[in-house]
C-alpha cells in the first residue's frame, strides 16, 4: 500500500544526479528492517511484514531500525499508540546518523495520564546540537485509530506531516549559519521505551508499572530515498520529495495546526533564550 505524506505540497521538477537510480521500499518489516533490540519485546505480526508491535515492560522495552542508510528521503509509516495511563513513557519514529556529533529529525510521542493528551515532541539535531524543539497535542485521539506520520528530508527543508497535513517545516538556512543535516547519512528508527524522569509534565507522573506491558503498532511502513552505500549517495531520479516544498495552502494548513494545537515552541522561549531566540526563527 503507498501511502501520501505530501498532499498539501507543490511539487517541482527536480534537476538530475549523475548515476541516479530509483529506490522505493513499499514496506516490509521482514525486509527492511530489524528489531535490534528488546528481547523478543518486538514482534512483526504478519506474514505480510505490514504490522509490526514494540512493547515495554519494567525489564525493557523495544526498537526497529532500517536496514539502509539514506542522505535524504521521505519516511512515513501508521501507528497506533499505548492506550490509557501511558504516562513515562516513548513512542518514537525517527532518523538518526550514528556518532557522538549526530544528525537527527525527531517524531516522540510522550505518554500521558489516562484522559490527557498525548504530546507529540518533534525536534531536529545537528552536530549532536538539537535544542530546535515544537510539541503538538494532537486533534484526535491516537490510540484509537492508526494514523500516519511523515518526515520529507530534503536539502531545503524538513516538513513533518500529520495524515497529510503539515504541522511543522524546518528551512535549510546555513547561508545565515543555522546548521542544517546535509552531510550524514541516517537510518530510519522506531522504539518504544520508559522515560518516566522527563516525559510527562517534566517527569511529575511516573510510570505506573501495573499497566505493563505497553504495546504500541506500526503499520504500513514506506522509505523513498537517496541510499547510502560504500561512501556514495544514490538518488531517485524522478521523485516529488527531493524538492518538496509547502504550497500557499500547505503553509495555511500549517498555521492553523500550529496556532490550535502547538503547546511549546523553542522560538517563542524567551526564558531559555534571553538573549534573543535563535536566527533562524526570524
Amino acid at each position: 500500500m503507498k501511502l501520501s505524506c505530501g498532499t498539501s505540497f507543490a511539487f517541482l521538477i527536480m534537476f538530475l544526479f549523475a548515476a541516479q537510480s530509483m529506490h522505493v521500499y513499499a514496506g516490509s518489516f521482514h525486509k527492511d528492517v530489524q528489531i535490534h533490540w528488546g528481547d523478543g519485546r518486538g514482534k512483526v505480526r504478519d506474514r505480510d511484514g505490514k504490522l509490526l508491535s514494540l512493547s515495554l515492560d519494567k525489564s525493557s522495552g523495544s526498537g526497529f531500525q532500517s536496514n539502509q542508510e539514506f542522505l535524504y528521503g521521505k519516511a512515513e509509516v501508521q501507528m497506533k499508540l499505548v492506550p490509557g495511563n501511558s504516562a513515562g513513557t516513548v513512542t518514537t519514529f525517527y532518523l538518526k546518523s550514528p556518532g557522538t556529533t549526530w544528525d537527527e529529525i525527531d517524531f516522540e510521542f510522550l505518554g500521558n495520564l489516562s484522559g490527557h493528551p498525548y504530546t507529540l515532541h518533534t525536534n531536529v539535531y545537528t552536530k549532536g546540537s538539537g535544542d530546535k524543539e515544537q510539541q503538538f497535542h494532537l486533534w484526535f485521539d491516537p490510540t484509537v485509530n492508526f494514523h500516519t506520520y511523515c518526515i520529507t528530508w530534503n536539502p531545503q527543508r524538513i516538513i513533518f506531516t500529520v495524515d497529510g497535513i503539515p504541522i511543522r517545516e524546518f528551512k535549510n538556512s546555513e547561508s545565515i549559519g543555522v546548521p542544517f543535516p546535509t552531510k550524514q547519512p541516517m537510518r530510519l528508527y522506531a522504539s518504544l521505551w520508559e522515560a518516566e524522569h522527563w516525559a510527562t509534565r517534566g517527569g511529575l507522573e511516573k510510570t505506573d508499572w501495573s499497566k505493563a506491558p505497553f504495546t504500541a503498532f506500526y503499520r504500513n511502513y514506506n522509505v523513498e530515498g537517496c541510499v547510502w552505500a560504500n561512501g556514495k549517495s544514490s538518488c531517485p531520479a524522478n521523485s516529488s520529495w527531493f524538492t518538496q516544498q509547502l504550497d500557499s495552502n500547505g503553509q495555511t494548513r500549517m498555521k492553523g495546526v500550529q496556532s490550535k494545537y502547538m503547546v511549546y515552541n523553542y522560538c517563542n522561549d524567551k526564558r531559555r533564550f534571553p538573549r534573543g531566540v535563535p536566527v533562524e526563527c526570524s
